[in-house]
């Protein structure tokens, strides 16, 4: 595919953690990670620069540690501890794959990743190599979200494309409310003030403040993120 045919071309792609657990609901799920590395490698072949940034609540939540009574400081630096695990589970794959991969992670660990220096992540994405965000903002009570959302920015991503496993934004959650309804454009006052859910209000209000669009679709669907990067209405544009 020809770059001409972009839609958007410097993309930011944000995984949640419980995307990379599949059925079992925890961990990491090998034939997940290659399914979810096989859509990466697709988007990277269309020439766009990519970073992406994923959660960690597959490993630890810190959010819910925090209500089960633990220090919300040390449960937050655990769940970006969890993130730095799934970068590097990512990364592994990716490589075996032929595809080059940067993990940067907001805590320092030269021993398994380069530290976050954004002039570094820029030349990495502009030498065509995937740039694994890891560790959040490296704060605690940041969510990965806002972490994605400020990477995006940094990064001057056109658009932010958040993964879940359902179709876009709805009314209501449509697991368990079949009739929600199902909206393919939202404003970003609407998702505010409605409460939509799409991202925290912290992430989301960093997007309006900064014209970032928000694209929310199924990963499960092969070639979803390709679709959207070319443009077709996929999923829910939140803008």
């Amino acid at each position: 595919m020809s770059n001409g045919e972009l839609k958007y071309r410097r993309v930011l792609l944000k995984l949640s953690g419980e995307a990379m657990a599949g059925e079992q609901g925890f961990g990491i799920a090998p034939p997940v990670v290659d399914r979810l590395t096989d859509e990466i490698k697709s988007v990277a072949g269309m020439g766009v620069a990519l970073g992406l940034v994923i959660g960690g609540g597959n490993i630890v939540r810190g959010a819910q540690a925090s209500q089960e009574g633990m220090d919300r400081v040390i449960a937050d630096y655990m769940g970006m501890l969890a993130t730095v695990i799934n970068a590097l589970a990512l990364q592994d794959q990716l490589e075996r794959k032929g595809v080059t991969t940067r993990v940067m992670t907001a805590i320092r660990m030269e021993a398994v990743a380069e530290p976050y220096i954004r002039r570094r992540a820029l030349r990495h994405m502009e030498k065509g190599r995937v740039v694994i965000f890891a560790a959040g903002t490296g704060n605690p009570y940041f969510s990965t979200d806002t972490a994605a959302v400020l990477r995006a920015i940094e990064m001057e991503a056109n658009v932010i494309i958040k993964a879940t496993k359902v179709e876009g934004v709805y009314s209501a959650d449509p697991t368990k409310h079949p009739e929600a309804e199902f909206f393919p454009h939202l404003a970003f006052m609407d998702v505010m003030t409605r409460e939509l859910g799409v991202m925290d209000a912290a992430a989301v209000s960093l997007c309006k403040d900064n014209d970032l669009p928000i694209i929310v679709l199924n990963i499960e669907h092969k070639g979803a993120v390709a679709a959207a990067i070319r443009g077709e209405p996929v999923g829910t544009l939140v803008s």
